[in-house]
């Protein structure tokens, strides 16, 4: 039944625009099963005490004060749907004028193709520390920190995790990340104003190909650092956790591989690793403070060839 509602909400798009985001979100949520949120009151205080210690942690590593959300958020697949359909929305917005020759067939594929998007990384993304990018009016400065309960028990179960630490792992994770756009407040619009310049460009027909390379590096060195922090924040050895869902990932089937792959999925495993080498390469030569300069301003950001040869970047660093 949530399959047949799923694609009677997809084929029925309507409106005026590419995309019918009403039945994006009636569809993902039709095709996905929310999963349950059976949290008990032990559980919820973990992830409060996780959070808490990432928090003194990563201050303390990073020499960064940043502010977390007040509300830590253990929600469900249909929740994490809700949380980030209007994201989806305003990032796609430069399309809505390019709806082509044949705008219903069009707006049906669009729909069902976002609503793939959606369903796939519902059913996947364990955390998120959410900067509110795009947002727009009083909310534009909020953030948020998001737990997808069943996808978080559902991969310890199938890793033969224990749940606690990999729950932990987790919230550290996110935390590195709230460290980061606390150091640099510029870097929610830097990715804004990146995202929007090449979607405009792509509805045009074209493809801004600097403009991309600028946000791959960006959010290299995003991953990077998060992984160089976590490296020296987290509280025990983790390697077994990494070796293990790397195992899981080879052992993706081949629509699953496919879908990844679209999504560009693929591009964030290689940003964690390449941003990875760099930090630690930085880090091990300079140590940790020095690495943080990267956060200053955005002309600190490292180029594509400085990503592949960290000595340029901090030789610029020094000058």
């Amino acid at each position: 039944m949530g399959l047949y509602r799923s694609v009677r909400a997809v084929t029925e798009a309507s409106g005026t625009g590419p995309i019918d985001w009403g039945a994006v979100a009636e569809a993902s949520k039709a095709g996905t099963d929310p999963g349950s949120l059976d949290v008990s009151p032990a559980e919820r205080d973990g992830y409060a005490t996780d959070v808490g210690d990432a928090r003194d942690r990563v201050r303390e590593v990073s020499g960064f004060e940043f502010d977390l959300p007040e509300t830590i958020e253990i929600i469900n697949r249909h929740h994490w749907i809700d949380n980030n359909i209007e994201t989806f929305q305003r990032v796609m917005a430069p399309l809505e004028d390019h709806v082509g020759m044949f705008p219903a067939a069009a707006r049906v594929v669009n729909t069902g193709s976002m609503t793939v998007a959606l369903s796939f990384l519902a059913r996947n993304v364990l955390g998120q520390y959410d900067p509110l990018l795009l947002a727009e009016g009083d909310g534009a400065d909020d953030h948020a920190l998001y737990f997808v309960y069943p996808n978080v028990t559902r991969v310890a179960d199938s890793l033969e995790a224990d749940s606690d630490r990999f729950r932990r792992w987790i919230a550290f994770h996110e935390v590195t990340h709230a460290a980061e756009f606390g150091a640099a407040p510029w870097l929610p619009g830097h990715l804004e104003s990146r995202m929007e310049s090449a979607i405009e460009k792509l509805a045009n027909g074209d493809i801004d190909r600097g403009t991309l390379g600028e946000l791959d590096t960006t959010m290299t060195a995003v991953e990077g650092y998060a992984e160089l922090l976590m490296d020296r924040a987290f509280d025990e050895e983790y390697r077994d956790l990494r070796e293990e869902i790397e195992r899981r990932r080879r052992g993706r089937g081949p629509i699953q591989k496919l879908i990844r792959r679209a999504l560009g999925l693929g591009m964030k495993r290689r940003q964690y690793e390449r941003g990875k080498d760099f930090f630690d390469a930085v880090a091990d030569a300079r140590g940790i403070e020095f690495a943080g300069k990267v956060w200053d301003r955005p002309e600190n950001l490292p180029t594509e060839d400085e990503i592949e040869r960290p000595s340029a970047w901090i030789r610029r660093m020094d000058g």
